[in-house]
C-alpha cells in the first residue's frame, strides 16, 4: 500500500520530497520505509481524504504509519508515539483540513479537494464540515477549537468550487464521494 522500491533499499529511486529514511520495516512480506511528516503529507495529498485512525471507506494514516492494520487503539501500538507525532504534524499543515467528514471521525482533507468538498457541502452535515484545531490552554490542557463551515473556506476555494459541476466534484472525491459522503447519524448532546 505504501512506497516500496526494492528488497535491498526500500527508498531506492524514490524522490527526496517523499521524506523517507533508509530504516525499514516489514509489511505484508515487503520492505517499507519509515514514514516522516513529509511522507505523511504526501500520503494525504495522494489519497485526498484520509481518516486519522479507525475504519472507514477511505485509507487511514495510523495504519499507514504502522504498516499494518491496528487492533484496538493506536495509542497502545508499538508505533504509537510515531503515529501521534505524525498526526500532529499533519494537523498543523496549512494544506490539510481537519474535520469529521467521514463517519464523524477525524478526517484529513487535502487542499486539492477543498473545492470539491465545498461544491458538495449540501451532502454533508454542517458540523462534519467544521474545521477542527487543537490548541494548548494556559492550564496545559488540550482543547479543540471549531471553525464552522463555511467560515474556514478561503475565497479562492469558493471561486473554484463554483466552477465545478456536481459530477466533477463527486469524481474528484472518488468512490467515497460518489456514494454520497459520510452517512452517519448526527451526534446528540447529553
Amino acid at each position: 500500500m505504501f512506497f516500496c522500491a526494492s528488497a535491498g533499499d526500500p527508498t531506492a529511486g524514490l524522490p527526496p520530497e517523499y521524506g523517507l529514511t533508509r530504516r525499514s520495516l516489514r509489511l505484508r512480506g515487503e520492505n517499507y520505509a519509515t514514514m516522516t511528516s513529509s511522507a505523511a503529507l504526501a500520503f494525504i495529498r495522494r489519497h485526498g481524504v484520509v481518516l486519522e485512525a479507525g475504519r472507514g471507506p477511505v485509507p487511514n494514516l495510523a495504519e499507514a504509519v504502522a504498516g499494518a492494520p491496528i487492533r484496538g487503539s493506536w495509542w497502545g501500538h508499538a508505533k504509537g508515539r510515531e503515529i501521534f507525532s505524525l498526526t500532529r504534524a499533519v494537523r498543523d499543515s496549512a494544506d490539510v483540513l481537519v474535520c469529521r467528514l467521514v463517519g464523524g471521525k477525524i478526517t484529513y482533507v487535502h487542499r486539492r479537494l477543498w473545492p470539491a468538498v465545498v461544491r458538495l457541502a449540501s451532502r454533508f452535515a454542517r458540523d462534519d464540515l467544521a474545521a477542527l484545531r487543537e490548541v494548548h490552554t494556559v492550564q496545559g490542557r488540550h482543547a479543540v477549537r471549531t471553525m464552522p463551515f463555511p467560515r474556514w473556506v478561503p475565497s479562492e476555494v469558493r471561486r473554484q468550487a463554483r466552477g465545478l459541476s456536481e459530477i466533477e466534484a463527486s469524481a474528484a472525491l472518488g468512490e467515497w464521494g460518489r456514494r454520497g459522503g459520510s452517512r452517519r447519524t448526527p451526534r446528540t448532546s447529553a
